[in-house]
C-alpha cells in the first residue's frame, strides 16, 4: 500500500515540492534541543522501545535465535520503512499545496490531523479519489491492526508471566484475553464520539507522551547495564549467537543511553507546556489534571514498585537495598557456565579417585 501510494505521490504535480520541504534541512534548527528531544522519542515509538513489546515478542524466541541479526534488521528496515513514507507523505502534501495555492507549511500538520484531516483531503482532490482512498483507509488499518496485536500481546504475555499458575492452564487465555479487549473496546469508545479527537489528544499527549517514555527508559537502561550488567549481558548474546556483540553497545547500555535520556526528560519537563487543541483550544483545568494522572499512573509504578519490595522484603535496609539491586540467582546457565560446572566436576572426580588408588 506503502509503494502504491508513494508512486502516485510522485506522479501528482506539485510532488518535487514537497519533496523538497522534507529533504531540504534547516540548520539553524539542529541548535533546538526541542527537535533534538522529538527526534529521539519519536525513535522510542518507531521501535516500541519501553513498552514491553519487543521483550514480550523476543521471549517466545528459541535460545540460539540470533537476537543480534534480528535487532541490525529491525532498525534497518524500520528505519528505511520511515524515510520512504516521508516521500508518500510530502509528495501529497506537495501537491495539496499547489492546488490550493498555499505554502507547503500549512498543509504539513503533525499528529492524527496529518493522517485523518490533511492527507484525506489531498486524496480527495486526486483523480479517481475513491481507489485512492481506499487504499489509504486500508494501508492506516493495517498499521493500526498489527500495532495493536503486539500491544496486546505484551500485556497478556507479562500478565501471564506473573500469573503462569492459574493463567496458563487449558482455555484461561483466550478468556482473558477476551476481557482484556472487551474492556479496552468499551473503553475506547469515547474515542469515536464527537469529541472523541480531545480525549485522544490528552492520552497523547499525556499518558503516551515522551516524558513517560524516556523516564522508563532511564530505569530500563540502569537495570540492564548496572544491575543485570552489561558484561553478563555480552556473555549471554555471544552464548546465544557465537559472536560478541560490538563494545560501542556496552558503552550505550552503561552511560550513553541512561545519560540522553534522562537530560531529553528533564528538558522535556522544563519545557512543558500545556496542551492545545489546533493550537487555539485551551482544555479546563480539570481535563490537565486527568492528563498529569494518566502520565503519572506509568511513572510512579517504577518507583512504587521498587518501593514496595523494599518494604516487604526481610533484613536491614542495606541487605534489601542489596538484594534488590543484584540480578536473579536463578536464571539458566549459559554453555560456557555449564562446561566450566562439567569440567569442575570432572577434575574432582578425578582427584577422588587418584586420592582413593593411592590410599
Amino acid at each position: 500500500m506503502l509503494l502504491v501510494l508513494l508512486i502516485r505521490g510522485l506522479t501528482l504535480p506539485g510532488a518535487l515540492q514537497g519533496v523538497v520541504f522534507y529533504l531540504y534541512p534547516e540548520t539553524a534548527r539542529l541548535a533546538d534541543p526541542q527537535v533534538w528531544m522529538e527526534a529521539g522519542t519519536q525513535i522510542f515509538f518507531s521501535y516500541s522501545l519501553c513498552c514491553g513489546t519487543l521483550v514480550a515478542l523476543g521471549s517466545y524466541n528459541q535460545y540460539n535465535n540470533n537476537c543480534y541479526r534480528d535487532c541490525w534488521w529491525l532498525c534497518l528496515l524500520n528505519s528505511s520503512t520511515s524515510f520512504v513514507a516521508g516521500f508518500a507523505v510530502f509528495s501529497v502534501l506537495g501537491f495539496m499545496a499547489q492546488e490550493q495555492g498555499v505554502p507547503i507549511e500549512e498543509v504539513a500538520e503533525s499528529g492524527p490531523g496529518l493522517a485523518f484531516i490533511a492527507y484525506p483531503q489531498a486524496v480527495a482532490m486526486m483523480p479517481f479519489p475513491q481507489l485512492w482512498a481506499v487504499c489509504f483507509f486500508v494501508m492506516i488499518i493495517l498499521l493500526g491492526l498489527d500495532s495493536q496485536f503486539v500491544g496486546i500481546e505484551s500485556v497478556i504475555t507479562s500478565v501471564m508471566d506473573l500469573f503462569p499458575v492459574v493463567l496458563r492452564r487449558a482455555g484461561r487465555r483466550e478468556i482473558f484475553l477476551l476481557i482484556f479487549c472487551l474492556t479496552c473496546f468499551f473503553g475506547e469508545l469515547i474515542i469515536v464520539t464527537e469529541g472523541g479527537m480531545y480525549v485522544f489528544q490528552l492520552f497523547d499527549y499525556y499518558a503516551c507522551n515522551g516524558a513517560c517514555v524516556l523516564f522508563l527508559s532511564v530505569f530500563e537502561s540502569l537495570a540492564m547495564g548496572w544491575i543485570f550488567g552489561a558484561e553478563k549481558m555480552f556473555d549471554i548474546v555471544e552464548d546465544m549467537t557465537k559472536s560478541r556483540p560490538n563494545y560501542i553497545f556496552m558503552l550505550c547500555w552503561k552511560y550513553l543511553t541512561p545519560l540522553i535520556c534522562l537530560v531529553s526528560f528533564i528538558y522535556s519537563i522544563v519545557e512543558y507546556q500545556p496542551l492545545t487543541f489546533n493550537r487555539w483550544y485551551v482544555y479546563p483545568d480539570w481535563a490537565y489534571a486527568l492528563g498529569w494522572l494518566l502520565a503519572l499512573s506509568s511513572i510512579l509504578l517504577v518507583p512504587g514498585w521498587a518501593l514496595s519490595q523494599m518494604f516487604v522484603r526481610k533484613g536491614s535496609l542495606k541487605q534489601r537495598w542489596h538484594h534488590l539491586c543484584s540480578p536473579d540467582t536463578n536464571l539458566p546457565l549459559t554453555y560456557k557456565q555449564q562446561a566450566e560446572i562439567q569440567e569442575n566436576t570432572f577434575t574432582t572426580e578425578m582427584e577422588d579417585l587418584v586420592r582413593s588408588n593411592t590410599n
